[in-house]
């Protein structure tokens, strides 16, 4: 008699919400680019590397900004038509990749068998290569000027069945001009496991501004 192995399947759904509020308190708009946007983004990135950085001696990023050019705008920002690649929008949304270290993380914190930490810290960065899942790290992590990673409102709430996604909020409140175009959750505040990495439009910040990142694991 043959007995047949049946495993359960968990899986994590996830999605980042970001919203840029300026010194008056109002919400500044954003590029939310559609499948097409994406793709687009993504190949102009792959010839072009948008965005510098602004380092101290310690070599910490103290501000970024988009370099200048026409290529450099377009894979910074993406090719912004609204209704064809993307629309504008206060509240910009997407969805973002688990890492092999973040899935073993995972794993982990369900039955104790390993040392991970809970991942509540937030983490933010000016890189611009494509999320993948062998990442352990943002690819530049901004340190300085009210972009360093810090620990966020940790919750649950309810996307399919009560709580059953963990949800991370955390506000940045900038001193400095940051082009920020990737963000991440990680269990400690500094190094740590990296749990997902997402890499979107390049969202402006100047002094003065602050900048809402809200991140929820859905475990689908």
């Amino acid at each position: 008699m043959q007995i047949k192995e049946h495993k359960a399947k968990a899986g994590l759904g996830e999605n980042f919400t970001y919203r840029v509020l300026g010194a008056d308190g109002k919400a500044k708009e954003l590029w939310q680019n559609n499948a097409l946007g994406n793709l687009v983004i993504r190949s102009l990135r792959k010839i072009a590397s948008p965005i510098a950085v602004v380092r101290d001696r310690e070599g910490k990023v103290v501000s970024s900004y988009i370099k200048k050019g026409v290529l450099n705008a377009l894979a910074a920002k993406g090719l912004q038509i609204p209704n064809i690649t993307g629309h504008y929008t206060y509240s910009m949304r997407g969805a973002n990749l688990v890492t092999s270290a973040g899935k073993a993380g995972v794993a982990s914190r369900i039955n104790g068998n390993g040392s991970e930490a809970a991942f509540t810290y937030l983490a933010i960065g000016t890189g611009t290569t494509a999320a993948d899942a062998a990442d352990t790290t943002l690819e530049t992590e901004i340190i300085t000027g009210g972009g360093e990673r810090a620990a966020a409102t940790a919750s649950r709430t309810t996307t399919d069945v009560t709580n059953d996604t963990a949800r991370l909020v955390l506000t940045y409140s900038f001193t400095s001009t940051f082009a920020v175009t990737e963000a991440g959750a990680l269990n400690a505040a500094s190094a740590g496991v990296l749990l997902n990495r997402q890499v979107f439009s390049a969202v402006n910040v100047v002094n003065g501004d602050s900048l809402q990142v809200t991140v929820d694991i859905d475990v689908d």
